[in-house]
């Protein structure tokens, strides 16, 4: 039997931004469905965080949702399989509140699992663990060292794994909790990662610059054959262009050329987030004219990154460090540190508030 798996969904993301939504419903549209529909792929398991929010949604969003994904998978009577994630809650210590069993209980083609619990798909028995928290943690811990279930699908937080690319995390579960299983896989981080017999499945599709240059899509799971296929989302949300005109090297993506920008490149920034970081600039006005047909093109965001904005740094190449990582410079200044605190911690403090900022408009 062959699984389609989708995790990390976050309906209503940036803010329940409309365009972003759309960017969303282009991946439903074009890609999941004409798959799963090409392949006879009968049943979906969602493994957490459907929702971005944990208290609240706009009725635009919701509408979206339902729209791009909830009504298709019911009008072709497919059964979605969704595991609680941490945003699909109210509350920090229980799953009794959550956005599934509130929100999509009209479906009776979906099934809600707010507690640890094995589910057979055509005898394969599978773990499915929701986000462990106080309230369900004892009953959590006790399915996981007494089943028999070879597989695991979870909403986990496991030390060590990225959580964006290049962002390592620092909290939660020992993975060695997890060795008994032959395969485990995950949402809740949202960089697509294997270490030994788990795999992080990743988001779907990007949503903030932290999903920059990361591969997005979803994945088939045979329960017969164990084998894992991810299937590539080719839609990019997040354009990151470089400028220097001294070199005659305006590099953008699929390697078009300064000559294509107003012609056959520009459409690729329509409702897109664009960065422009500037490696030399001496012709202002060919600068402002690549500027301008890139605003022309109706960009959600856009964003140059100047060097007179960095003029402590000693070359070029530090100045599109500086611009493309910020997490290394946070986490290298809390390394150069002279304190008590857990710097670990700290880092992963850090880390999410950066990726708080980073989701809002």
């Amino acid at each position: 039997m062959k699984l389609a798996l989708v995790t990390d969904l976050h309906f209503g993301a940036r803010n329940d931004n409309m365009k972003v939504a759309q960017f969303q419903q282009k991946f439903w549209n074009d890609v999941f469905f004409p798959y799963i529909d090409k392949h006879n792929i009968s049943t979906v398991v969602n493994l957490g965080d459907t929702f971005d929010r944990r208290k609240f949604i706009s009725y635009t969003s919701l509408k979206s949702a339902k729209e791009m994904l909830f009504e298709p998978l019911a009008k072709r009577n497919i059964p979605m399989h969704c595991i609680v994630g941490n945003h699909d809650i109210t509350y920090k210590n229980t799953l009794e509140v959550n956005s599934i069993n509130l929100l999509l209980d009209g479906y009776t083609n979906i099934t809600e699992y707010s507690s640890t619990q094995e589910v057979e798909f055509d005898g394969t028995k599978i773990l499915f663990v929701p986000w462990i928290c106080k309230d369900n943690e004892e009953h959590s811990w006790q399915m996981i060292n007494e089943t028999q279930a070879q597989v695991c699908f979870g909403h986990l937080e496991l030390t060590g794994f990225e959580m964006y690319k290049g962002m390592p995390n620092y909290e939660g579960q020992n993975p060695r909790a997890f060795e008994k299983f032959d395969q485990v896989f995950s949402g809740h981080f949202h960089h697509r990662s294997s270490t030994g017999s788990i795999t992080y499945l990743g988001t779907a599709y990007e949503m903030t610059w932290s999903c920059y240059d990361d591969a997005k899509g979803f994945h088939i799971y045979d329960t017969d054959t164990r084998e894992l296929t991810f299937i590539p989302n080719p839609y990019i949300l997040f354009y990151k262009l470089w400028y220097d005109d001294t070199t005659n090297n305006i590099s953008f993506p699929a390697g078009m050329t300064y000559e294509d920008i107003e012609s056959l490149g520009i459409g690729l920034f329509t409702d897109a987030y664009v960065k422009v970081v500037i490696k030399e600039k001496t012709n202002p006005v060919l600068f402002d004219v690549m500027i301008t047909a890139i605003e022309n093109a109706g960009p959600i965001h856009l964003q140059v990154v100047d060097d007179h904005l960095h003029l402590d740094l000693e070359d070029d190449n530090d100045i599109i460090d500086e611009a493309e990582d910020t997490i290394t410079i946070l986490d290298s200044y809390i390394d150069s540190l002279d304190i008590k605190t857990n710097k670990n911690d700290l880092r992963t403090l850090m880390h999410h508030l950066y990726n708080e900022a980073l989701a809002v408009e």
